[in-house]
């Protein structure tokens, strides 16, 4: 069987890590990868592959940055050109992003059947471009690995019944495979540095349009945060979009709020691991918080994840509101502990997957 899997963006790799090796363990499905060029640097895509042990993509689209439109389009026309080319039997996509419904769009036109990792997640904000990707992927799509039974159920809700398989999170897989491989290295780095250096921290990531586009928004998500270090020491690493936007504010920063460069998957791992309190607008890092049963606080008015709220791990605060009331509600959540819950299935997703692309 001959699958073509699509990825474009960092969550993406890490799926892809996993999944690719349970693909080439059936000894029964040839994948043939392409990046679409979505994240495009070194430090935010090529690290990733070479530190998940990911074979280098078949092909490199080169898409790199633009509005949404554009993206998207350049995707699709791209992709199209490599199906026909390969003739997959199957697409393989993740997530929500614009190279998942990129390659959604591409494939049903050729009438490419498709199969979507993480289908059924909603946040029901369709202001959100991921909410878009993921809907009409999913309506297009012939085999649906949802990562959870509310996944199953915002299906059904939707008339979409045939083709769903409840397979659990591979990214809980990922979690689980590398966090090993990355307490045991050995190598320093700026990661490894900060655990050893504090014995408490706050891990932040900030990086959505909704939180980072408006000025008025980002300045009190980031008000918050300093507020928070001025309690305990504040980790974020940052793109270059992000230093940018820091660069612009005018609120003096204080001395422990550390502003780092940005890290591969694995020196994440260990930062969110030996993290007291995760701050976040990241979708993947709420469940890797979970995953390491560590406290969450999302900026955010909603979210996907939604066992993660109903479980008590994860607090949502809206950025609008952020200020002080986001270094309140940090600090409230430190030491905290959800229900001793496991909605995203035993850590053998990816496994299941390939089982149900060969049935």
């Amino acid at each position: 069987m001959h699958i073509l899997t699509v990825v474009g963006a960092r969550p993406q790799f890490v799926k892809a890590a996993v999944v690719s090796q349970a693909l080439k363990a059936t000894g029964q499905i040839v994948e043939t990868l392409i990046h679409t060029g979505q994240h495009y640097d070194v430090t935010m895509s090529d690290i990733f592959f070479s530190e998940l042990g990911i074979p280098s993509p078949s092909v490199s689209l080169g898409v790199g940055s633009a509005s949404h439109g554009a993206q998207t389009g350049r995707m699709i026309e791209k992709l199209e050109e490599v199906m026909i080319e390969c003739k997959p039997e199957m697409l393989l996509v993740y997530g929500d992003t614009n190279s998942t419904l990129a390659g959604a769009i591409a494939a049903s036109k050729l009438h490419i059947p498709i199969a979507h990792v993480e289908a059924g997640l909603r946040s029901h904000n369709r202001s959100m471009p991921e909410e878009v990707n993921r809907i009409l992927t999913d309506h297009v799509s012939t085999k649906l690995f949802a990562p959870s039974s509310g996944a199953v159920e915002n299906l059904r809700l939707e008339g979409i019944r045939v083709g769903v398989t409840n397979v659990g999170d591979v990214m809980y897989d990922a979690a689980l495979q590398f966090k090993e491989i990355s307490l045991r290295r050995t190598e320093p780095s700026e990661a490894s540095g900060i655990v050893q250096r504090f014995e408490k921290y706050v891990l932040a990531t900030i990086h959505r349009a909704d939180t980072t586009d408006s000025p008025e928004i980002f300045g009190r998500v980031l008000e918050g945060l300093n507020e928070l270090s001025r309690s305990m020491p504040v980790v974020m690493p940052a793109h270059p979009r992000l230093r940018s936007l820091l660069s612009d504010s005018r609120l003096k920063l204080h001395s422990d709020f550390l502003v780092i460069a940005p890290v591969g998957y694995l020196d994440m791992l260990l930062l969110e691991s030996n993290a007291t309190v995760i701050v976040t607008d990241s979708g993947g890092v709420q469940k890797e918080a979970f995953f390491h049963q560590i406290p969450c606080v999302t900026v955010r008015t909603e979210t996907e994840w939604t066992e993660l709220v109903e479980s008590g791990w994860n607090t949502l605060v809206n950025p609008a509101e952020a200020g002080q009331f986001l270094a309140q509600k940090t600090l409230e959540a430190v030491g905290r502990k959800g229900n001793d819950a496991k909605p995203y299935g035993d850590g053998d997703a990816a496994a299941r997957i390939a089982d149900q692309l060969l049935i």
